[in-house]
């Protein structure tokens, strides 16, 4: 069984090392010596104990507080490098950044100056051709040909400058922007153009966001180009695992060439940006149209 001494000897030891990874050092030395010295007097009111016993007790005692100490300091520098490297992530995180919004913003001048520009010109030149066809009792035909490249001027003039918005950091469009596609698509071709929303919406971060409206945007330019549609249905519903959205257009001819294969450079387009979602992207003919299916997980 253990003497009072020997669990005195314990006691102070483990509250040496506590105090020496606790308290401050000139206040753990402090306590040290009076540990040592507590334990001293101890050891020689027993009368039993040699000096050199006393000595080697004290030597322990001291070897134990200093192991502490050392603990201490290397838990300390361990801290300090661990927030050197986090400060040093943070300050090449922020000089990435950096780079990256003044690349942006070289990229939104350039747009800026030469394709919204030229956008504008066109614009200008096209609305003065529809004053000379008026004037000139041109073809009908003619009319509404150049009333048509108008328009699509127009819509390309405002997506250059959202698209310059966006590299400024503006706000993206998103799902809330369908309806407004739908409603371009419909005034310039007359074909039908509805959009459907079912189930909870929820956020779908920036690149969600854009990722959704590009694919409908490029989906509806497809079908302005190649199809001869009676209707387009454009489907947006937000699953318990992800969202799916779906542009069909309907031809009750049927007798419509389809670009089956989907190997078109808008086509990959967006299935690049599905998989930067980690989604996927899936197009082709249906038995009476066309149908571009676009999924990204929640």
């Amino acid at each position: 069984m253990l003497s009072k001494t020997a669990i005195a000897l314990i006691a102070a030891s483990l509250a040496l090392g506590f105090a020496a990874l606790v308290l401050p050092v000139r206040l753990s030395a402090v306590v040290a010596g009076a540990a040592v010295g507590a334990v001293s007097a101890a050891w020689t009111s027993n009368g039993r104990t040699p000096i050199a016993g006393i000595v080697l007790n004290n030597f322990g005692i001291l070897a134990i507080y200093l192991l502490s100490l050392f603990a201490r300091r290397l838990r300390e520098s361990n801290q300090r490098a661990e927030l050197l490297l986090a400060e040093l992530e943070q300050t090449r995180a922020a000089q990435a950044q950096a780079a990256t919004l003044a690349e942006r913003q070289r990229l939104a001048r350039e747009m800026h100056d030469v394709l919204a520009h030229s956008l504008s010109g066109l614009v200008l030149n096209l609305e003065g051709a529809m004053l000379l066809a008026g004037r000139g009792g041109a073809d009908p035909q003619v009319s509404d040909a150049i009333d048509r490249a108008h328009r699509l001027a127009k819509t390309g003039l405002e997506e250059a400058r959202r698209a310059i918005g966006m590299l400024r950091d503006d706000a993206l469009p998103g799902p809330e922007r369908l309806a407004d596609l739908a409603a371009e698509f419909e005034a310039d071709t007359g074909v039908p153009c509805k959009v459907a929303v079912t189930g909870d919406g929820r956020d779908l971060g920036t690149d969600g966001r854009l990722t959704l409206y590009r694919v409908a945007q490029e989906a509806l330019t497809n079908i302005r180009k190649h199809a001869r549609a009676d209707r387009v249905e454009i489907h947006l519903a937000y699953e318990p695992c992800g969202t799916r959205l779906t542009i069909e257009d309907f031809d009750s001819c049927r007798d419509r060439p389809a670009p089956a294969d989907g190997t078109g450079y808008g086509l990959s387009g967006m299935r690049e940006r599905a998989e930067l979602l980690g989604g996927t992207l899936t197009a082709g003919p249906t038995g009476g149209g066309f149908l571009v299916e676009l999924w990204a997980p929640a």
